[in-house]
């Protein structure tokens, strides 16, 4: 069915929480996972004319986004490896989150993406945005998408 599963990750409680959902569903297919970070590109902080002078270097920042998304790998990479889930992983770096996962989903060959949701409808997805629903509209392949359930 599928065989290889994109996870995108950000940090948060939802995206652990979807990924640990997303790791037992590639355990039940026996498939393999790619879990991705999608970092904001580096910008320069200018006013006016004006660098301040102790501003990170772009090769700084991305270094410091790298750490970040390993941090952020980590505890999917050790709950794969204890359940036998070949896993790959990469932090990429675009101002269009939706695209760049969809754009790496093709990289590796995957054919599902597994995302979570915060599930807002309406007037708070039109405000906030929604990269799972951005994905959605985009996306050639299926995707899966994982709700927290609020109790």
């Amino acid at each position: 069915m599928y065989n290889k599963i994109l996870l995108p990750v950000d940090g948060s409680a939802l995206s652990l929480s979807s990924a640990n959902a997303g790791l037992k569903l590639a355990q039940q297919l026996k498939a393999s996972i790619v879990i991705a970070f999608i970092a904001p590109t580096f910008q320069y902080p200018v006013y006016g004319e004006f660098i301040p002078p102790a501003t990170q270097t772009e090769e700084e920042y991305q270094a410091a986004m790298r750490a970040l998304g390993d941090n952020y790998f980590q505890p999917i990479k050790e709950s794969a490896n204890m359940m036998n889930i070949a896993t790959q992983s990469e932090t990429k770096f675009s101002d269009s989150t939706a695209k760049e996962i969809v754009h790496i989903a093709g990289q590796y060959g995957c054919d599902l993406i597994f995302m979570g949701s915060h599930g807002r409808s309406g007037l708070g997805n039109f405000l906030l945005g929604s990269v799972t629903t951005k994905v959605l509209s985009i996306c050639q392949i299926p995707v899966l998408v994982h709700r927290i359930k609020h109790s």
